[in-house]
C-alpha cells in the first residue's frame, strides 16, 4: 500500500475537502483526487462521498481511518529507527569488565545527551558482519589478526594500549615482588582458561608465548573471573595475566597481588572499528572523544605483536 495515498486519505478526512488537503500536502487538487481514487480501487470500496460542500467519509472510510493513522505512525517509527541521530549509537565492548567498557562509561559521562546501546559480541567476524549490515555502529577490537586483514570498507583507529599485570595468590613465589620482568615469568604456570583459538586475544597470547618462552595454560572449563580468582588464591603454583584496567573485586581473605610486568611491558592494543559509510553523527563525537583521551602507542619499554596496526 502506497504511503502517499494513505497520507492523502488522512489529510482529506481531517480537512473534509480535497482542496484543503491539497494545500496541506502542497500538491494539486487533481493529484489528491487521483490518489484517493487509486486507494479506493486498491481496497475495492468507496472511502468518500462527494458533495457540493466537500467530501465526507463513507462507512468504509470511517472503518479504514484509524488503521490509516496507525500505518503512518508505524512508518514514522520505522524511519526514525534508522535516521542518523534519532537512534541510539550501538557499540560493541566485547565484555563488561574490560577496558572498552570503561572507555564507553567515560564517553557516556562526558556526553550524557547521546543515547547509547552497548552490546557484547564474542568474535571479530560477528562484529564486522554487524558493522557492514548497519546493525552495529562501532566495535572495540585488536586488529588486524595475522592473515585476516579488515575488509576495505571497515575503518579502524588504535585507541588504547592496556598494560598487562601478573595476578598471584599470597603464597606464589613472585607474590612479594613490586614488579616482575617478562624473563622472570618463564617457568611459571600462567593459567588463563577461556582463551578460544581463532580469536584476536588467542593470537595475541600465542605471540607472547612465542616471543618470551612463557607457559600459558588454557586448560579446563571457564567458570568466569570469580572461579579464576578463587583458584589463583588457593594454588601457589598458578598465576594469571590480567589487564591493568580490568575491574575485579575479590574477598579480603584471598590476599591477591597485582604485580606490574616490565622489561618490556606487554600491552594489549584496543582499536575502534566502524564502517566508512556509517552516517551516525554520534560516531564522530565518539571518535573525537577517544582521540582526545589517547596517549602515545608503542612507547619505549612496551611490547605488542608485530601484526598489530600502529595506527
Amino acid at each position: 500500500m502506497d504511503l502517499d495515498t494513505v497520507r492523502t486519505f488522512v489529510a482529506a478526512a481531517d480537512a473534509g475537502q480535497f482542496q484543503e488537503a491539497a494545500a496541506e500536502l502542497a500538491v494539486s487538487q487533481q493529484a489528491v483526487s487521483k490518489r484517493i481514487a487509486a486507494l479506493e480501487r486498491g481496497l475495492g470500496v468507496r472511502l468518500f462521498t462527494r458533495t457540493a460542500r466537500g467530501a465526507g467519509l463513507t462507512i468504509d472510510g470511517q472503518a479504514f481511518l484509524p488503521h490509516a493513522r496507525e500505518l503512518l505512525r508505524v512508518a514514522e517509527r520505522a524511519e526514525a529507527s534508522v535516521r542518523p541521530g534519532r537512534r541510539p549509537l550501538r557499540v560493541d565492548v566485547i565484555a563488561s569488565r574490560i577496558a572498552p567498557s570503561g572507555l564507553m562509561r567515560g564517553f557516556h559521562g562526558a556526553h550524557p545527551e547521546i543515547d547509547l546501546d552497548v552490546v557484547m559480541l564474542f568474535d571479530i567476524d560477528t562484529a564486522i558482519a554487524a558493522l557492514r549490515s548497519g546493525s552495529l555502529d562501532a566495535s572495540f577490537r585488536a586488529v588486524a589478526m595475522p592473515g585476516r586483514p579488515l575488509p576495505e570498507d571497515i575503518e579502524s583507529v588504535r585507541v588504547l594500549d592496556e598494560p598487562l599485570q601478573l595476578l598471584t595468590g599470597p603464597a606464589h613465589a613472585l607474590a612479594g615482588a613490586r614488579s616482575v620482568t617478562v624473563a622472570q615469568l618463564a617457568g611459571h604456570r600462567i593459567w588463563m582458561p577461556g582463551i578460544v583459538p581463532g580469536t584476536e586475544w588467542a593470537a595475541y597470547y600465542d605471540d607472547l608465548v612465542a616471543e618470551f618462552g612463557l607457559t600459558i595454560e588454557a586448560t579446563g572449563p571457564n567458570f568466569g573471573s570469580d572461579a579464576l580468582l578463587d583458584t589463583v588464591a588457593d594454588t601457589p603454583a598458578l598465576a594469571t595475566l590480567m589487564s591493568e584496567q580490568t575491574r575485579l573485586v575479590w574477598p579480603a581473605g584471598h590476599d591477591l597481588r597485582r604485580i606490574p610486568v616490565v622489561d618490556p611491558t606487554p600491552v594489549y592494543p584496543h582499536s575502534l572499528l566502524w564502517h566508512r559509510d556509517n552516517p551516525h553523527p554520534a560516531l564522530v563525537t565518539l571518535r573525537a572523544h577517544l582521540s582526545a583521551k589517547v596517549a602515545g602507542h608503542d612507547t619505549a619499554g612496551s611490547w605488542t605483536p608485530g601484526w598489530v596496526t600502529p595506527r
